[in-house]
């Protein structure tokens, strides 16, 4: 599995500060993809080295690391994520697939997933016509859909619905 560049972001997972990392060899070529160079079989390869790197170039600068893609080879994306979570429990793992579906293994690793292809027509999380599901896992291990905290950022109801998922984990 290849990654073809490392960034900041803000917006991926509610409330984290996330190091994304973008993988390369997408085969899910969404129509209106934004990042179709993803789409190649291009960058480095992302190993364990890579991730002690991250961890050292950006300590106490993130709170969750994003593994942006890998449909093209779920064991390696589980793999790199095991490794992550057994070497940095600190950090909170989010993964995208543009897949419907995951395999249930990767429940058990990541404590958020978002899943869906990127159909232009539906939008993306920000739109509550959205296909795309964004799941959090609670300290319950139960998941929970929490899409509608992107369509609802824009009211006082985002703040209103985390709070209650909050109440509920505590």
């Amino acid at each position: 599995m290849k990654y073809y560049n490392i960034q900041t972001t803000f917006q991926e997972f509610p409330y984290e500060t996330t190091v994304a990392i973008n993988i390369t060899n997408c085969p899910n070529h969404c129509p209106g993809c934004h990042s179709q160079h993803l789409w190649e079989d291009i960058g480095k390869k992302l190993t364990p080295k890579v991730i002690d790197k991250i961890w050292k170039d950006y300590k106490g600068c993130f709170s969750c690391i994003g593994i942006m893609g890998g449909d093209a080879s779920w064991d390696d994306v589980y793999d790199i994520a095991m490794y992550i979570k057994e070497k940095y429990p600190m950090i909170k793992i989010g993964w995208y697939s543009g897949k419907n579906y995951t395999l249930p293994k990767m429940w058990k690793v990541f404590d958020y997933i978002k899943i869906g292809p990127y159909v232009e027509k539906c939008g993306d999380l920000t739109q509550p016509t959205t296909n795309q599901q964004l799941f959090k896992k609670m300290k319950n291990g139960q998941c929970v859909e929490i899409t509608p905290f992107y369509y609802l950022s824009r009211t006082s109801k985002a703040f209103e619905y985390f709070k209650k998922l909050v109440k509920e984990e505590s």
